[in-house]
């Protein structure tokens, strides 16, 4: 009998002291320059990774985002992006970069960040931003955040989803942006925001 009770306590020890861990794996290699050419090189991520041994810094560099981009347009605004598509060092580290230069009252139609985040620093000029909280609980309505953000201000907006989140939205989104941003006439906002 008090072999049963020595044998039952091993046996609770044994599950309440054991060590659990818990963690993502380690990356395969500490970076994953992106190349086209399969020779010598290995796959991750769905692309092909070039040999370490032919790595350099200008892998890792651009330029793209010290000019400003074109804003005569239509939105009188500008996107430069900075991504594995063009920038083959950021290859699976999961960064992507945008310089956005605007025009006055330029703007940035709606737009999501699907498998990302977005942080939004300000230089120069005030900016008008926001975004939709769009999966709202149960018998709530999609709300609008917004801000105006002046030089050095930072804002995090996270991901959304435009459909019901953009013309949805408590308070309504002004519909001269969505007119603008959709190049659709007034009247078809406000239909769609009814």
């Amino acid at each position: 009998m008090a072999l049963k009770y020595f044998v039952l306590i091993i046996a609770i020890l044994a599950v309440v002291t054991s060590i659990s861990h818990a963690s993502d794996p380690s990356p395969l290699q500490d970076f994953c320059v992106a190349v086209n050419d399969s020779m010598n090189a290995v796959f991750v991520n769905g692309k092909f990774c070039k040999n370490s041994m032919d790595v350099t810094a200008d892998d890792f560099f651009r330029t793209e985002l010290n000019m400003a981009g074109n804003t005569s347009n239509q939105l009188r605004s500008a996107v430069t992006a900075v991504n594995v598509n063009n920038s083959i060092g950021l290859n699976t580290l999961g960064i992507s970069l945008a310089r956005i230069d605007f025009a006055p009252y330029g703007l940035n139609p709606p737009h999501t960040h699907p498998r990302g985040t977005e942080v939004l620093a300000l230089f120069e000029g005030t900016l008008y931003v926001g975004f939709v909280l769009s999966n709202p609980g149960p018998n709530m309505k999609s709300k609008l955040f917004t801000k105006i953000l002046h030089p050095r201000d930072i804002q995090k907006p996270g991901v959304i989803t435009i459909a019901n989140a953009v013309f949805g939205s408590d308070p309504r989104i002004s519909d001269d942006v969505l007119a603008k941003a959709f190049q659709i006439d007034k009247k078809v906002v406000d239909y769609l925001q009814s």
